[in-house]
């Protein structure tokens, strides 16, 4: 069976986790210091926290932020529930919009959905490609946005609009228009998930790009206590001869990073862009070469003008299809050995979303995206041979 997304786990992590191991630093310490460090360099971006999961830096920088009872987030339809259940867990309200044709949020419909209440705009990065931050920051920018806008402490007062906070779990290593991912909206989050292009196991990244009027070091400095229960020195710092002591300055979360997932980080990231990129680009090649030419096939946009993918997800849908049908092309192609998934059920198709009163009827964009489909295994190991076995199950799986 040729998996979906196994992790790319070679001698070199494997000699790095063992010394991170042997290092006597298995917490955070000197190695998550480096990597979000060369995180921050490899994004262009003055600071970044590393955490323990994309989820828990979102609700961390919505909880940074002040969002809670009575606040409103802005959320695609179409994404993982890790990116609307923080919102929940704020006590906020998550406001559901629908995508365009290729998979990412609508401008248009974060504009309709705007009211005094919205305080943070969560576009999602789908399959690796960036959304058109261009406009969604043009937008809240816009005077009668700010008009609007009704700050409810002194961070939101200081930024004086709602914040963009990027969903950026699939695109590390992304470009929109010349910028890294990482470096477009206000706050963007990665993930480091076992699945992702870039894997720590699991583990997440947050980058300040924040407008000059804010102090990055100062926010940096408080996430990371913010991040250890409020705890004024991490364990690096209290190894410091006579530096035991120590203050709580308020209850804070516990989503810091430790050594041993940073030593995996610290590898990958140094061969990312010539050796992790570059073959997945390959096989996003070598899928659209099969399937391009082929008018039973809609390929994912995945190079434009402005912007790159990360290459995460090959999102191939089949046209004139509906749910069930696709679901029974899935099956046949997993009956060749060829593992395949779908990226993502929409949230208003979920228990717990149907449950808050949201309706997938509302969201055809969202809807007509997922019912057609399919994603295709892409991970650094799947050989030459292996993509030809993918290509040949998906064909051989489709009506005639």
């Amino acid at each position: 069976m040729i998996p979906f997304s196994p992790p790319h786990i070679d001698d070199e992590i494997v000699n790095e986790v063992v010394a991170a191991l042997r290092s006597g630093w298995i917490t955070t310490g000197p190695r998550t210091k480096l990597f979000e460090q060369k995180i921050a360099e490899y994004c262009g971006v003055p600071h970044v926290l590393c955490v323990n999961s994309a989820s828990s830096g979102l609700e961390l920088m919505l909880r940074w932020f002040g969002i809670g009872p009575g606040d409103e987030v802005i959320v695609p339809a179409y994404t993982y529930t890790a990116t609307a259940e923080v919102v929940v867990h704020c006590g906020a309200k998550p406001v559901l919009v629908d995508v365009n044709p290729d998979f990412l949020i609508s401008v248009e419909s974060i504009c309709k959905a705007l009211s005094p209440k919205t305080k943070v705009i969560m576009p999602v990065d789908i399959a690796g490609m960036p959304c058109d931050y261009e406009a969604i920051m043009a937008l809240v920018n816009e005077a009668e946005v700010k008009k609007c806008f009704k700050p409810a402490n002194e961070i939101q007062k200081q930024l004086g609009r709602p914040l963009v906070l990027s969903d950026a779990a699939h695109s590390l290593g992304a470009w929109y228009k010349g910028k890294h991912t990482g470096a477009v909206a206000d706050i963007t989050v990665f993930s480091f998930h076992a699945v992702k292009n870039l894997t720590t196991a699991e583990g997440g990244a947050i980058c300040l790009a924040l407008p000059d009027t804010f102090d990055a070091e100062a926010i940096y400095k408080y996430l990371n206590t913010f991040s250890l229960h409020g705890q004024s020195k991490d364990a690096l710092a209290k190894t410091q001869v006579g530096n035991w002591r120590y203050d709580v300055y308020e209850c804070g979360y516990k989503c810091n990073m430790t050594d041993v997932a940073a030593a995996m980080g610290l590898v990958e990231l140094a061969r990312y862009d010539a050796m992790i990129l570059k073959r997945r680009k390959e096989i996003f090649d070598a899928y659209t070469n099969a399937f391009g030419s082929d008018d039973r096939f809609q390929i994912p946009e995945y190079e434009t003008a402005d912007k790159t993918s990360s290459y995460h997800v090959y999102a191939l849908r089949i046209k004139n299809v509906s749910e069930a049908q696709r679901d029974a092309i899935m099956q046949r192609i997993f009956e060749q050995e060829v593992s395949v998934n779908v990226h993502f059920i929409p949230l208003p198709m979920l228990t717990a979303y149907k449950n808050m009163g949201y309706n997938i009827a509302d969201y055809p964009v969202s809807y007509d995206n997922y019912s057609r489909e399919i994603s295709l295994p892409v991970y650094y190991d799947l050989t030459d041979e292996q993509v030809r076995q993918v290509i040949e199950a998906v064909k051989n799986s489709l009506y005639s």
